[in-house]
């Protein structure tokens, strides 16, 4: 049985102009989408329709399809890089610096019985 939500006519994920977008996080769609057209933002606002359906997308996506319709031109990289899903690795770790010696207080180190304070 169909779902009724769905649209045939809705693009395919693989057709999308942003690469992972449904992995996305929403708070950085705004900036994602400054580089796309309007017919890109019509494409993925179909999308949205017919998957997820989410509400804070679809008013950032509609805002935006607004501003280009209104005189807006696309501005920044049409693809911008996407580090919060590339390949599902954590961010990068800075190597350990060691930090200085400790060493224990001279009255005995408190949390060790054998060693009276």
């Amino acid at each position: 049985m169909n779902n009724p939500s769905q649209d045939n006519n809705a693009p395919r994920h693989s057709d999308l102009p942003l690469p992972d977008y449904d992995h996305l996080p929403v708070a950085t769609l705004p900036t994602r989408i400054t580089g796309l057209t309007e017919s890109d933002v019509q494409q993925l606002t179909s999308y949205e329709k017919a998957h997820g359906n989410r509400l804070p997308v679809l008013q950032v996506l509609e805002h935006r399809l607004q501003a280009l319709q209104n005189g807006a031109e696309p501005s920044g990289s049409q693809t911008p890089p996407t580090p919060e899903v590339s390949g599902g690795q954590g961010p990068q770790q800075p190597a350990s610096v060691p930090g200085p010696p400790v060493n224990p207080p001279s009255q005995g180190v408190p949390t060790n019985p054998a060693q009276p304070r």
